[in-house]
């Protein structure tokens, strides 16, 4: 099996903590584990650099990370928090000369396309974000390539980009990235896909995951899951149900995510927590 290494970009609920405006005991916390941004994670496997989301905080979160290269990018679902950074991918359009490459369900592809809709125009403005996107589901694995099999992109000053053959090859053979399916509400109201890169699994956004779900989650190093409070939420897992979550798929490791300021401060709440449960924060890496 191949491994993974997993670094966390965001660790945040969809308004990252401190909350805008809030004056609780988290939001004012000291602790750097408490300033949380949208949710998100930078995998390496494979040889290849693969993004879980791109939220409103992903110009921030390259920077800080210090992330030059990008071979694809991942899209657990359609919703702002999860998908409102894509226009800042013109950078890696630019330095790397390459489009970036989006995996997502066709409905949130449906979504892109109404909310970037000058992304896929045919005659373009100049300088909008070049994306290639596929389609996949939450019932087949799918291969990820390097992008340097992409063709090349080349400005034209006032016309945007044209493309041109590769000026490379792909000496980084894909890897199979297998996508689990969850729901973001009981009823099973939106899809929702975490997905397994080798050791390690990184699931967010979900509250109910059908059992046959788990045996893609069987053996695994490091798994993760959302939490937003300790009680009930209608479309977010409880502490319990998360909890419950990492016995059933008894991994080694288990982290929490996705979580807000109604949760404890985070060195509070790691110690209300069995010792292979932790809340993740933003800068922790897993798998090395």
């Amino acid at each position: 099996m191949k491994k993974a290494t997993l670094t966390f970009l965001g660790t945040g609920t969809s308004q990252g903590v401190p909350m805008i405006g809030c004056s609780c005991p988290v939001c004012r916390s000291s602790d750097p584990r408490d300033k949380r941004y949208r949710a998100s994670v930078l995998v390496h496997y494979g040889g290849l650099d693969i993004l879980v989301d791109c939220g409103p905080d992903f110009r921030s979160q390259m920077l800080r990370a210090s992330v030059r290269h990008l071979d694809a990018i991942l899209l657990t679902h359609n919703h702002k928090d999860h998908t409102g950074g894509l226009d800042d991918v013109r950078s890696f359009n630019l330095l790397e000369a390459k489009p970036v490459n989006i995996y997502c369900e066709e409905y949130v592809e449906n979504s892109l396309r109404r909310e970037y809709s000058y992304a896929f125009a045919e005659k373009k403005y100049p300088g909008a974000p070049e994306w290639n996107v596929h389609r996949i589901n939450g019932s087949e694995p799918f291969l990820v390539h390097s992008n340097a099999a992409e063709k090349t992109l080349v400005w034209e000053s006032g016309y945007g980009y044209h493309y041109e053959e590769p000026r490379g090859r792909e000496d980084i053979p894909p890897v199979e990235i297998v996508p689990i399916q969850g729901w973001h509400h009981k009823e099973k109201v939106l899809s929702v896909l975490g997905f397994r890169f080798g050791n390690i699994a990184y699931l967010t956004d979900m509250n109910n995951i059908d059992d046959s779900e788990f045996e893609k989650l069987r053996g695994l190093d490091a798994v993760t899951i959302n939490c937003v409070k300790v009680g009930p939420h209608y479309s977010h897992f409880s502490l319990q149900e998360a909890l419950d979550f990492f016995a059933k798929v008894e991994a080694r490791e288990s982290y929490i995510t996705h979580m807000s300021h109604m949760l404890p401060a985070h060195e509070e709440f790691a110690s209300m927590l069995p010792p292979h449960v932790h809340p993740a924060y933003d800068g922790l890496v897993i798998g090395v």
